[in-house]
């Protein structure tokens, strides 16, 4: 990270919100706010994008039409629809997943993303979120190795918050499961019982 970076990140710990990461570790939650993206059904921990393997529910589904290719997480049923039209959206239009073009470079699939919603990390862990969304340039690289092997490349350009771009490469594995809808906010216990031990806590305080 730049220093920059570094230092725009300590103050935005400080001040507290907005948040970005995945799960919030040691959270006040005075309200849904303070809690991680995934805590409140926003984005998957693992559903990228990038997207990166996690505790569970990693499936992904991948297929196409003539004008589009969707890529389906199991994790909060995430669907992203790359559009194979190169026109981008308008700058002032900012979404969770990006906006995504896709491109048959020989065997490989090549999306490259732009337009992200400052409401995230350019880049994130499961506990911890560094950058913006906004200032964010995925490129991402789908190519079939074998007929059970997929290899997902994909590298992260950030010129505001890293020094350089950098890449990763992870391998998934053919499955003929089926996918499972993720219910998150049907479910969602966790967040009215982390809410309602928050008040309780600070009932006893006295506040």
């Amino acid at each position: 990270m730049t220093p920059e970076a570094h230092a725009r990140r300590q103050a935005r710990r400080a001040a507290g919100r907005p948040v970005r990461e995945r799960v919030v570790i040691g959270s006040p939650a005075h309200g849904p706010e303070d809690v991680g993206l995934s805590e409140r059904c926003m984005l998957g921990f693992n559903s990228g994008p990038p997207m990166l393997p996690c505790a569970y529910n990693n499936n992904v589904q991948l297929f196409q039409t003539a004008d589009h290719v969707v890529i389906l997480n199991e994790m909060i049923h995430e669907v992203r629809v790359v559009s194979r039209v190169e026109v981008l959206a308008p700058e002032g239009i900012r979404q969770w997943m990006g906006d995504s073009r896709g491109r048959w470079d020989g065997d490989t699939l090549v999306v490259e993303s732009r337009n992200y919603t400052g409401k995230t990390g350019s880049f994130y862990t499961i506990a911890g979120a560094f950058g913006s969304g906004e200032t964010l340039h995925l490129v991402e690289r789908f190519t079939r190795i074998d007929a059970d092997t997929l290899r997902y490349e994909f590298t992260i350009d950030d010129p505001t918050t890293f020094t350089r771009p950098f890449t990763a490469a992870i391998s998934m594995k053919h499955s003929d499961a089926p996918l499972f809808e993720y219910a998150c906010n049907e479910g969602n216990y966790g967040m009215t019982n982390l809410l309602t031990g928050a008040r309780a806590v600070e009932a006893q305080a006295g506040k």
